[in-house]
């Protein structure tokens, strides 16, 4: 059972408006390597563990997970809020429009709509584990780039906050690999 909060992780308050910066941080919502993914994936692999231990992390990491896709939601559409069609054509951004207006639709920054062939489950401990390592390091590059791309203090600040989270993610995967490893070897 899962118990919601009704507030962000980390406090998005974002001032100016952006349809483009808002159409690249799009991807951590429901990119490849974005936040969505990354929930459906832990939150189904956690079925086919066998180890509590396992069970438990792909199950918080997976909530967790759900609540950076707020997050991204909640940046992606304060960046948006009040623009109309001819600012999103101004930033280069409206074939989003014409499909989407203002509203925050899980798709990459090229605009390819979420797919659950992003996900990964094998059912093999050590497999799905590593592909979530992999996983986590691309959602980290990713924010690195919307990083590089970025000079608003009040999206950055968010975004690097996100970014530290896949970072601990990755330790926390990395931990339980080892744990699982080394309990085969005995």
């Amino acid at each position: 059972m899962f118990i919601f909060e009704k507030r962000l992780q980390f406090p998005v308050v974002i001032k100016n408006r952006n349809p483009r910066l808002a159409s690249y941080i799009l991807s951590q919502y429901g990119g490849p390597d974005g936040e969505l993914a990354a929930s459906m994936r832990y939150l189904s692999q956690r079925f086919a563990q066998t180890d509590k231990r396992a069970v438990a992390v792909l199950t918080d990491i997976g909530t967790e997970e759900l609540s950076h896709l707020e997050m991204v939601g909640s940046i992606v559409s304060q960046l948006t809020t009040g623009e109309g069609a001819r600012s999103f054509d101004r930033y280069g951004v409206g074939d989003y429009y014409i499909d989407h207006a203002n509203a925050v639709y899980p798709a990459s920054a090229a605009g390819v709509p979420f797919t659950a062939a992003y996900l990964q489950s094998k059912a093999d401990p050590i497999a799905d584990l590593t592909e979530d390592l992999a996983a986590e390091q691309k959602a980290r590059a990713t924010y690195d780039n919307i990083l590089r791309m970025c000079d608003d203090p009040d999206v950055t600040n968010a975004i690097r906050f996100l970014r530290q989270r896949e970072v601990v993610h990755f330790q926390r995967f990395g931990e339980l690999l080892d744990i699982l490893q080394a309990k085969i070897k005995c």
